[in-house]
């Protein structure tokens, strides 16, 4: 590799890796998915994802079958399940740098797009945790930047380089990553063949027969999971969990937000370089017509925005595939004032001038040191409130004196994390019914419920533990 090219992957590699394992799992992501991955890694079952026995078919396996990988190789700890999220991250960053310097762009503004990405605090944030975003959008950046640059050359490499991208995006999150590339491609070549009035059948023909392509790994898991779980279970994961999020249909899945709700989110989505990412849409808007690149990577954020702006289901992890190409928008613009200030010499724009380099230096160091002390004492500091190891410590305790622990309507995060960290299935209680017959059949039998109360009697709290907001109630009769 270049120096340029070096120094952006130690740099991200810092980022991303740095201190990984410095934490527990926190929040509900983290925790679902560690234990769907943990009970796939104990049950060898590499076809269903299940959580707590049940069988979990909200997105395909890949981000699970990465996580139970990483922990039969490296062993059980959050450091292993993050593994595939950091890695994910760097090679986005450096397909990013890569394809850029393809496409002609100059050695500095590639490296500067892929150091923006990198900083980016959600995406920062994002593929430090357990999840399968970070899979998503590495899928969707390889597919959409080999897209674009096989407009310019239809090789084989390029095409083979966008049928990977649909497999990760697609085995990540199904649906979803059929949609988050489909909808920038088809925004960009009804934008092209409108703007030169002509249909280029080619361009529209080629993209969708490598979309097939693609899809073979996705298929192939669905018609295996058929064999498993019929018509049913594939229709889960297709139409109940993709469609059904975004006509709303799906109830359970939750997230509901009304439509303004990214446009709130617009001023942190891209920090800290929000800043440069919409002036510098503003500042390119005339030149779109006549520049395809900025044109392309403009279409990139807008078609992804009001594709997830009309869903039902929000959150703001959703625009992680949008930030590759808000980091281009960012970077371009950023060279365009760099050039702006050239020419100044006297006051205090004379001054930014002659010291730019020295700042901007400055200040992404700083950045970069923030996000890193961030890693290394902020993180822990938040296990003292959002950490299910001191209630599953406790779970582990009280079978170790000889008690039998079971969980009353356990709500995903407990499941997920319960079976992580004890690395078992606990018994599951579903109705009061159940709770009252397993409490009545033996002094030792202990049961783990949450609420926003202290349960009634007959019930006695023998202990309460609070993870975060919510508190956990360990009860017996």
């Amino acid at each position: 590799m270049s120096r340029a090219a070096s120094s952006l992957f130690l740099l991200a590699a810092l980022l991303f890796f740095f201190a990984l394992g410095n934490h527990q799992l926190q929040g509900s992501t983290e925790a679902r998915v560690a234990g769907i991955a943990m009970e796939m890694h104990l049950d060898n079952d590499w076809v269903t994802p299940r959580l707590f026995g049940e069988p979990f078919l909200e997105k395909p396996p890949l981000s699970l079958w990465l996580d139970a990988g990483a922990m039969r190789v490296f062993g059980v700890s959050p450091w292993a399940v993050r593994l595939a999220s950091a890695f994910a991250g760097l090679f986005s960053v450096m397909v990013l740098y890569t394809m850029l310097r393809r496409l002609g762009r100059p050695r500095a503004i590639a490296w500067t797009a892929g150091i923006l990405l990198a900083t980016m605090a959600s995406y920062w944030s994002n593929v430090r945790g357990v999840g399968e975003d970070a899979l998503l959008a590495l899928g969707v950046t390889t597919a959409l930047l080999a897209f674009f640059q096989g407009l310019r050359s239809p090789t084989m490499g390029n095409g083979l380089l966008f049928a990977a991208g649909i497999a990760v995006a697609t085995l990540s999150k199904g649906v979803l990553g059929l949609a988050m590339p489909g909808v920038v491609i088809f925004a960009y070549l009804l934008a092209d063949n409108l703007m030169d009035r002509r249909l280029k059948l080619g361009a529209w023909l080629r993209p969708g027969l490598l979309t097939a392509l693609g899809l073979v790994p996705l298929l192939i898991w669905l018609a295996v999971l058929y064999q498993r779980g019929g018509a049913q279970a594939v229709g889960e994961v297709l139409l109940t969990n993709s469609v059904g999020r975004f006509s709303g249909s799906f109830v359970e899945a939750g997230h509901y937000e009304p439509f303004y709700y990214y446009l709130a989110k617009l001023p942190e989505a891209f920090l800290p370089w929000n800043i440069l990412v919409y002036l510098g849409l503003w500042h390119f808007r005339k030149s779109l017509r006549a520049n395809r690149y900025l044109l392309f990577f403009s279409l990139w954020i807008i078609a992804q925005f009001i594709m997830l702006t009309l869903a039902s289901s929000k959150r703001t992890v959703y625009l992680m595939s949008m930030t590759p190409a808000a980091a281009v928008i960012a970077a371009e613009y950023a060279a365009v004032l760099f050039e702006r200030l050239k020419g100044r010499e006297h006051g205090f724009t004379g001054w930014l001038a002659r010291h730019r380099r020295a700042l901007a230096s400055g200040l992404l160091a700083l950045v970069i040191a923030s996000y890193l002390g961030a890693a290394q004492w902020a993180m822990p500091r938040a296990d003292r409130q959002l950490s299910f190891l001191p209630l599953t410590e406790q779970i582990q305790s009280m079978q170790a004196n000889g008690q039998q622990v079971a969980l009353f309507q356990a709500n995903e995060r407990l499941g997920g994390a319960s079976v992580f960290y004890t690395q078992s299935l606990l018994k599951g209680l579903d109705t009061p019914a159940q709770l009252d017959a397993y409490l009545r059949d033996s002094p030792a039998h202990v049961a783990v419920m949450s609420g926003d109360s202290e349960p009634a009697a007959p019930l006695k709290v023998l202990k309460t533990m609070m993870v975060g907001r919510q508190a956990y109630y360990f009860v017996g009769y």
